[in-house]
């Protein structure tokens, strides 16, 4: 008769295994997987013939040269495709030729690095044995063994015309960075009072961002916020960089409504303040207004500032309070500055000293 036993019935699974088993449970004999062990080396064309390896080496630092010379044209590229106010093609080209050199100059390195790799390093299978006890003089003396060993596969130590190309290309790459970013800041032999000072000064007008219309006192009601900016700000050659530092936020709430501290008492115009757009933390711009908190919210990392407090930070990473602009209004009634800021705008790098030493 068959067994009727069941899917969970106990059988013995072979006359080695005397320890009964679950039916539905999979065995696995000890012997019936061999490992199969790792196949032939093949050796490839380089260590069969020294001299194509010679070759090999050869034709990767031509490459690491060729981002060599990427780079310096980089930087040639930028000043010989200078970019042109109101001329798109200029930008095109700038961007063309720039982007082309250092976009050559990373793959050059990259595809000599990995053509290293994969030609002329230690080709040979190894087995990475990690052990549990990890700190000892032992182990230290083995990493640097390590060290060297790899050194003499990669033949970084041994292969002087590869080694220097690739430093050489690692060299010369950041090269056109150092021209980008020096070329944004002020030309100036001063660069800092650049950063001090802004457009505002005695009587100059308020102004709406971006049209540049004046602003009168009149039309700025309780728990309304204008974005403004100094006047003439639009005509200037430099716009966008004196709005980075310029920019302001205007706002208007009950004057008794505001502590004010002592000196400070004519910086508003019944109930109408400015303070700096610009956030003391690093430099953000504060946009978003709270009607009936009358704080003032960085978006970029939460910094608060109580405008009740003359913009005292209550939250978030800034350090310091937004400077104010002192303001009042001219014949006309409209909005104007008594002065320029009486503290440097920005983030808390002023606090280092440099602007009270000087």
């Amino acid at each position: 008769m068959a067994n009727d036993k069941g899917a969970g019935d106990l059988v013995p699974v072979d006359p080695e295994h005397s320890a009964p088993t679950s039916a539905g449970t999979a065995v696995v004999h000890r012997d019936a997987v061999q490992n199969p062990g790792l196949p032939p080396h093949r050796l490839r064309v380089g260590d069969l013939d020294p001299k194509k390896a010679d070759r090999t080496e050869r034709g990767i630092s031509i490459l690491f040269y060729i981002s060599i010379v990427a780079s310096i044209g980089a930087i040639v590229s930028y000043f010989a495709f200078p970019i042109i106010p109101d001329n798109p093609a200029s930008v095109r080209l700038n961007t063309l030729f720039l982007g082309a050199s250092i976009a050559l100059a990373l793959l050059t390195i990259g595809i000599g690095v990995v053509h290293w790799g994969k030609a002329l390093m230690h080709d040979h299978e190894g087995v990475d044995v990690r052990h549990p006890v990890r700190g000892s003089d032992e182990t230290r003396a083995r990493a640097v063994e390590i060290f060297d060993q790899a050194n003499k596969e990669s033949g970084f130590g041994r292969r002087a015309l590869l080694r220097n190309s690739l430093i050489g290309a690692f060299v010369a790459f950041p090269l056109p960075a150092i021209f980008l970013f020096r070329d944004l800041a002020p030309t100036s032999d001063d660069p800092a009072a650049e950063l001090r000072h802004t457009m505002w000064d005695k009587g100059v007008r308020l102004t709406r961002d971006p049209d540049g219309a004046p602003i009168k006192a009149s039309d700025v009601t309780l728990g309304s916020a204008f974005h403004v900016i100094p006047e003439g700000l639009n005509e200037s050659e430099h716009k966008l960089e004196e709005k980075a530092k310029a920019a302001v936020l205007l706002m208007r709430l009950k004057p008794s409504d505001f502590n004010v501290s002592p000196g400070r008492e004519d910086w508003n115009y019944d109930g109408i303040v400015a303070y700096s757009k610009i956030c003391t933390h690093v430099g953000c711009p504060v946009a978003l207004y709270e009607q009936q908190t009358h704080h003032l919210l960085c978006p970029c990392h939460q910094s608060q500032f109580d405008i009740k407090n003359e913009a005292e930070v209550i939250f978030g990473p800034a350090k310091r309070p937004l400077p104010q602009l002192p303001i009042t209004v001219d014949a006309e009634g409209y909005l104007v500055a008594r002065s320029d800021f009486t503290e440097p705008v920005g983030p808390s790098f002023w606090e280092r000293g440099d602007y009270d030493n000087n």
